[in-house]
């Protein structure tokens, strides 16, 4: 296959799995949404650890039908996965109950500084003046949709701290998971869904009854509630798989920066559907901004020197270079 043809290939690969992440996720925030606020299901934290079981039990079927090979992962690495990712879950929960939506807001936002000092420290990446640009009118455009009441007080700013620094590590830990242990996204999931589905479903009433005051076990199911759930877990077995895919083709930090391009869906399909009530002109505004600065980042990142990771070998810095595909990708394309 040519040279020409194999970009072609990875770059059509990649548009395919941008889409598929941009899909689930905002499908899954509109289901929860509604869920949750028409039908009262607020029980995030186990909806998340039934979100897990789902995606456990389809890795269990594609392993035993023979679609995704045995590999190993070390315990270590394997706890220290869940710890980072069960603590980003619990940390945003609790974040949004502490703090105010603006507060909220720029919390998530520091998520891409946050990243970037990962990348620049832990792989030695180096942005070029447009590429950090870039990531600053993102940040920008999505502060001026977005961030409107902000107040702090002390436990809200450590949950938020706590929030921000385990979701960048667990976000950072995937892209390191399978560029080290040569992981395609259904290998990694075959390892952390189980731990973490196991986790949160233990876990999940307890912090739910303290998030909301409300049992789980004493809410009052109805059909339609209870297809809201499964429809809810059908589509986050996608998010999970989507996000390993990005994350491992590309890094965390384009993963998030890019990833803004679902917060500006949200708030257009929110209006669409939950009423026009919040569109004006400053959100407008914001989502020109951000959008410009998410065609800037690709543009910026994509030329030589617009992202690099310096490498003691120079065949791996070659295929690292512009957050490319490792094993792992291949091993993805090939599912």
């Amino acid at each position: 296959m040519t040279s020409a043809k194999m970009a072609d290939r990875k770059a059509t690969l990649d548009a395919a799995s941008w889409m598929f992440n941009v899909v689930t996720s905002v499908g899954i925030i509109l289901v929860n949404k509604a869920l949750m606020a028409k039908y009262g299901f607020t029980f995030a934290t186990t909806l998340t650890g039934l979100h897990f079981g789902t995606t456990t039990l389809l890795t269990f079927l594609l392993r035993r039908l023979g679609y995704i090979q045995a590999s190993h992962l070390p315990f270590s690495e394997l706890l220290k996965f869940v710890l980072f990712a069960n603590f980003s879950i619990v940390g945003m929960n609790v974040s949004l109950m502490w703090n105010s939506v603006g507060f909220y807001q720029i919390a998530k936002l520091s998520m891409i500084p946050v990243s970037c000092f990962l990348e620049v420290v832990l792989d030695k990446v180096r942005y070029s003046r447009d590429t950090k640009l870039s990531i600053v009118l993102v940040l920008l455009g999505v502060a001026v949709c977005t961030v409107t009441d902000v107040s702090v007080n002390a436990k809200g700013f450590i949950a938020a701290l706590v929030a921000v620094w385990s979701t960048s590590l667990q976000q950072y830990y995937v892209h390191f998971l399978q560029r080290n242990y040569s992981l395609g996204s259904f290998n990694l999931l075959g390892h952390t869904a189980p731990a973490q589905a196991a986790s949160l479903l233990l876990l999940g009433p307890f912090l739910d009854y303290w998030l909301t005051g409300k049992r789980v076990d004493a809410y009052g199911f109805s059909p339609t509630s209870l297809s809201f759930i499964i429809l809810s877990c059908t589509i986050a077995v996608g998010t999970n798989l989507s996000q390993f895919i990005c994350i491992g083709r590309f890094t965390a930090v384009s993963f998030q920066v890019l990833g803004h391009m679902k917060t500006i869906l949200v708030l257009v399909l929110g209006f669409i559907f939950f009423g026009k009530e919040g569109l004006n002109l400053q959100v407008v505004l914001g989502m020109v901004i951000a959008v410009a600065g998410m065609v800037w980042y690709g543009n910026a990142s994509s030329k030589p020197g617009g992202k690099e990771r310096r490498s003691h070998s120079t065949a791996t810095n070659k295929s690292l270079k512009h957050g490319g595909s490792s094993d792992s990708s291949h091993l993805d394309d090939k599912v």
